[in-house]
């Protein structure tokens, strides 16, 4: 749908200002009329105005003034000076200034209308070019994503590969290897990108509440329920819907879901209408689903729906070739957030930095740099600045002495517990450094007592 343009006029003389407003009234657009140029200064801060039409001679502000600081404040705004003064000079001078035409009074109404369509004709076409460049610059872009280790490379690969495709993408991964920044960024290289991009956090909606913030509801449908609401997966109609933490849905939502993920139909709650949207899913966890699947915790029939196309995100520590451009990175954006000279990491620093194991990923990374930008008052952030256990060597946090005769079980609950510690309590991610299966590790932890 076409937006109606908002034009201002903007003259002294109440009875041309009036004449004015109602012949483009007529016209269908909307209009309104201010006496001075800081009348309508107060306007143009409160209303998106594509074209305004003023005089050149007026009180206070004078036009050329008026017309500096429209173009200087709104600059996509068009502007059309009116002067009784019609001297070349003056056309000259206010062209100069970012006026798009000038108009002699007394008002020619035949050119009058005109000059208003070729005005807004161009505002229209300035948008619509500045909005193609915008699109170019995100489809061409990988969100907030950096990196260009070998394993970042395939990710990318893989984004362009299935980003057109229409189909489900199952992205796996630790928490805070940036799931949703991927989501994103499939969702604006594919042919939804001018679509929505929904976000619903299966992790934390209660079972109770999940049919409706994923389906909606309508009017009286349950005690609180005074209007209607659309669902996440209606507000996503014709864009994208990532489903985060999947696999924390209990085994009736499964259900509930699977179903709409299959006819792409539901009905909101306490209604009878079926309603029918053309909507992608994305869905991401950090859990390994195919071992749910195996548990009982996870349907097998909706698995295999959701990982059509499956993406795993390497932890921060199998990519430590792209710590430095991420320190970079972040020591920049978090400078330039709170107003802090720039830093830099002296290389010991970027040294213990590359061997720590990052169980919190990008996430504790950022968050680590953004609180030595922040604390640190040197410009140089060195070793002594980091976390002790940061600072601790690779070698000394992996290594245990074991004296010869000590019982196997007691080195084994050792092994477990500093490993635990070492991930921060990731039982998956533990899992698989111990060479063993989550069941097993959990089955120990209970032997053994170790708490997590």
């Amino acid at each position: 749908m076409t937006q109606i343009a908002h034009i201002l006029i903007v003259d002294d003389e109440v009875n041309i200002r009036s004449a004015l407003v109602t012949m483009l009234e007529k016209k269908g657009y909307h209009v309104a009329g201010r006496g001075t140029g800081e009348e309508a200064l107060w306007h143009l801060e409160e209303v998106r105005t594509d074209l305004v039409i003023t005089d050149l001679r007026m009180p206070g502000i004078g036009g050329m003034e008026f017309l500096r600081r429209v173009k200087n404040q709104w600059p996509d705004t068009e502007v059309v000076v009116m002067t009784a003064f019609g001297s070349i000079d003056t056309a000259v001078e206010a062209m100069r200034l970012g006026a798009y035409d000038y108009l002699t009074k007394p008002i020619n109404r035949e050119r009058f209308p005109v000059v208003v369509v070729k005005a807004l004709e161009r505002r229209a076409l300035a948008c619509e070019n500045k909005q193609l460049r915008d699109r170019l610059t995100t489809r061409t872009r990988f969100e907030q994503m950096s990196g260009e280790s070998a394993a970042m490379q395939r990710v990318y690969s893989l984004v362009e590969m299935v980003a057109d495709r229409e189909v489900t993408v199952l992205l796996t991964g630790e928490s805070g290897t940036g799931k949703e920044l991927v989501a994103r960024a499939i969702h604006h290289k594919s042919l939804r990108a001018d679509g929505p991009f929904i976000t619903v956090n299966c992790g934390a909606l209660p079972e109770n509440l999940f049919e409706s913030e994923l389906f909606g509801y309508e009017k009286g449908a349950f005690t609180g329920a005074l209007s209607t609401k659309a669902g996440r997966f209606e507000l996503a109609d014709g864009g994208t819907l990532l489903l985060d933490e999947v696999g924390e849905l209990s085994l009736k939502s499964q259900v509930d879901f699977l179903r709409v993920l299959e006819t792409k139909e539901f009905r909101r709650l306490g209604g009878t209408k079926l309603i029918t949207v053309d909507t992608r899913i994305i869905a991401a966890t950090n859990r390994n689903l195919k071992e749910a699947v195996t548990q009982g915790d996870f349907r097998e029939d909706l698995y295999y729906r959701l990982n059509v196309v499956p993406l795993h995100l390497p932890p921060l520590r199998e990519r430590g070739d792209d710590i430095p451009l991420l320190v970079t990175r972040f020591l920049g954006e978090c400078c330039e957030q709170h107003q802090r000279k720039s830093k830099e990491v002296s290389r010991d620093a970027m040294r213990l930095l590359r061997l720590y194991a990052w169980p919190g990923n990008i996430r504790q990374l950022r968050n680590l740099i953004e609180r030595l930008v922040v604390t640190v008052p040197d410009t140089t952030i060195q070793p002594m600045h980091l976390p002790e256990e940061i600072q601790v060597s690779k070698d000394d946090r992996r290594t245990m002495m074991v004296t010869l005769g000590t019982p196997i079980e007691q080195i084994e609950q050792e092994v477990i517990s500093r490993t635990l510690k070492e991930v921060t309590n990731h039982r998956e991610h533990a899992a698989k450094l111990l060479g063993i299966s989550l069941r097993t590790l959990q089955y120990k932890i209970k032997e053994y007592g170790i708490r997590d």
